[in-house]
């Protein structure tokens, strides 16, 4: 099914419609998908992993473990993801494994399980489960601020509504 939209103008010029765009940090396509955000995730942990190999090789453990919590754990718009194919959720946990393999040099048929027990390590599922339930819990415990939030919002709107036009406040005055 296909959608159209009026063509909306800014100080004369037409705005384009994208399939894409990145909002802080997350990629938000028109399909609503995001395996081009987990795509760009892994990106970013391969580039993250490479950056600490070699300044970092002859460190010990106990700074690669720290560094590697600090630099290449950090999936922060993760809990934001539901829509995705399982192949590219599949390849972002083989990112993980073979980023921490590289980075604290095993060789590939060595034991994630014992390579994440021995360090300490969370496991790709704990991660993602992690950063889902802290999502859920900033809902949950913070219902005032985000009411607080669109309280500031529709003040703002109506505002800026009141100021557009007469036949506007007689709308606004009736959604109150």
């Amino acid at each position: 099914m296909t959608v159209t939209f009026r063509k909306f103008t800014f100080d004369g010029n037409s705005l384009q419609y994208v399939k894409t765009f990145k909002y802080l940090g997350h990629i938000i396509t028109d399909t609503f998908s995001d395996d081009d955000d987990i795509h760009r995730e892994i990106r970013n942990m391969f580039i993250r992993t490479n950056i600490l190999i070699r300044p970092f090789a002859k460190c010990s453990v106990d700074v690669k473990i720290i560094l590697f919590r600090a630099h290449c754990i950090c999936l922060y718009d993760a809990g934001l993801w539901s829509r995705y194919k399982t192949g590219s959720f599949n390849k972002l946990l083989s990112c993980y494994n073979k980023c921490l393999q590289m980075f604290f040099g095993f060789k590939r048929r060595d034991s994630m399980t014992l390579i994440l027990f021995d360090f300490g390590l969370p496991s790709f599922n704990t991660i993602m489960h992690n950063s889902k339930v802290v999502l859920v819990k900033v809902f949950v415990v913070a219902p005032m601020l985000l009411s607080d939030i669109l309280i500031v919002y529709c003040r703002i709107c109506v505002c800026f509504c009141l100021s557009l036009s007469l036949h506007t406040v007689v709308f606004i005055s009736l959604v109150a």
